[in-house]
This record gives C-alpha cells, structure tokens and sequence, in this order.
C-alpha cells in the first residue's frame, strides 16, 4: 500500500513532496481542509466534501483558484496512483507563503494539497463493543468570528482534548461550549438519545455540519425515526439512554461512557444499531461494490 501526496496538480512520493517553511498553513493554520475514506476505493460523497472545503475557504478568504471540476480530477489521480484497496483522502488549500506577519496581503502562492494514505478504520470490536469518551469544556479556534463553521486547519483545540483524552485511555473528548452544553467531539459530531428521542446538536451552535452527519440524519428519516435538534448539558450525559459519534473515517460509534460514567446499560444501544446499519444500505445503495469494505 501506498502513500502519494499531489500538490497543485503533481503527484509525488511522500519524501519529494515538499512546501515552503513560509506557508501560512504551517505558520498560523492559515488553510482549510477535508477528509474522507473511499468505498470501494470510490472517494465517498466527495462532491458534498468539496463544496464544503470551498463554503470554508470562503469563510476566511481563501481563494482556491481552481473549480470542484479540478480538485476531484487531482484527487482521483492520486487514488489511482496509490493503488490502495481503500483509502484516506485530506484536501489541504493554505493561504500561501509570504514575509512574516498575520496581514493576509502578505500572501502569495496559494497551495492545493491532497494527501492519500492506506485506510485504518476503526477495529471491529470498537463498533460492537462501543468506545469511551471524556469532556472538555473549551472555545473553538473560530468562536465568535466570520469563520464559525468552517473547518480551518488550526486544530489545537482538538489536538490538546485528544492528549487528555489519551491520558485515560478514551477514545473521544466531547466538547462542551462556555453554556455547559456538549456540541460536539473533537473530530467528531455529536448524536444522542433521551427518553427514546433522538437528538443532535444544531449548527446553529457552530458546529462543523459533518458529511456523515447528514447520511445519518437522512438514514433516521428513511426509517421513520422522529430527529430534535438541540444540545444536552454536560451534567445531564450520565442520564442519556444512547450517545453515538459520527465521521467520515469512523462512520458511527457508540459511546458507552463519558468520564468514567456508563450511558444507558453500557453497550451500543438499539437505536444506534438501526441507524448504522441503514447507514450501511445508504452506502452500499451509492455503490453495491462497496458491501464488503463496511464495518
């Protein structure tokens, strides 16, 4: 299995793929990004996944400088130059690189990068058995500006719940805003269920709206399954009867503790298991081809 890094158009092996130690990406985070996993080795939902990096790179000004059209002939190529039987996409667009100095004027030379690596998912037992989960209350990098929403390479905020997370052997770090409510998880969205509702948080609370959240919410909808929009406190997760997380690498996982506490009786719950494996039809219904690859 292989990993092939395109950048503006050009493909190369990981260690010739180089930018410049000047590039606003790596200076301040200063791009936007995607990922997701192939199918079959089909790139799953990658126009929904383009039309989102532009949406963001609108947010904060980025001009990508190339169309949708573009981007996805540059990331089949470099599916098809890998070779792997699945793989993880990231789409990186920065800023450019420049002098020193936060002006954006200062920038130049705006890079497109597509990075494609093998495919790790999680192990079988993490869906069958569940995963668990520790908060964090914290803000955002884009809180409160023109930028809520888009989804910026500055991941430092998720990077630092992640460590702690790690420190206790969790699998995901829920994050809590300043009101006490659990928005989302650090790489993740956020669904739960109360009194046999389902509920998840609304964007209008800034969250990162997640491609997999929308398959989700439209395979509760092909089953009938009722769907509230709205955020739960932080001290009210012991009392839920399901938690569930959702992203593009990890499709769905059941969340059977959060700081130690059990949810419901502590395995994936039943609605949880209806709703991933329609999940799974969706997919499978885009591409039969893609059976064998679902967890």
């Amino acid at each position: 299995m292989t990993v092939v890094v395109g950048i503006n158009g050009r493909m190369f092996p990981p260690e010739q793929a180089h930018v410049s130690v000047f590039d606003r990406g790596l200076l301040y985070g200063d791009s936007v990004f995607e990922t997701l996993g192939t199918y079959g080795g089909r790139p799953f939902a990658l126009s929904e996944h383009l039309q989102r990096l532009r949406r963001s790179a609108e947010l904060v000004s980025i001009d990508i400088g190339v169309s949708d059209e573009v981007l996805a002939h540059e990331v089949g190529l470099a599916l098809e130059r890998s070779g792997n039987p699945e793989s993880y996409v990231r789409i990186i667009v920065t800023r450019g690189s420049g002098e020193l100095g936060l002006d954006p004027a200062l920038a130049v030379d705006p890079q497109r990068i597509i990075i494609v690596t093998p495919l790790l998912r999680p192990a079988p037992e993490a869906y069958q058995r569940g995963v668990t989960a520790i908060t964090e209350q914290t803000c955002r990098v884009t809180d409160a500006t023109q930028a809520v929403g888009a989804k910026v390479s500055n991941y430092l905020v998720a990077v630092l719940a992640m460590r702690k997370a790690r420190v206790v052997s969790a699998n995901e770090a829920l994050i809590v805003d300043g009101a006490g409510q659990v928005i989302e998880g650090a790489t993740s969205n956020l669904f739960y269920v109360r009194t046999g509702q389902l509920w998840t948080p609304s964007e209008s609370v800034g969250i990162l709206a997640g491609i997999t959240r929308s398959v989700v919410i439209n395979a509760a909808g092909e089953l009938g399954i009722p769907l509230a929009f709205g955020c739960v406190k932080v001290d009210e997760l012991a009392g839920l009867d399901e938690i569930f997380i959702t992203s593009s690498i990890r499709q769905m996982l059941s969340v059977v503790a959060v700081d130690g506490k059990t949810i419901g009786n502590g395995q994936p719950g039943p609605l949880y298991r209806r709703v991933f494996e329609r999940f799974k039809a969706i997919v499978a219904r885009d591409d039969p081809s893609t059976r064998s690859t679902l967890a």
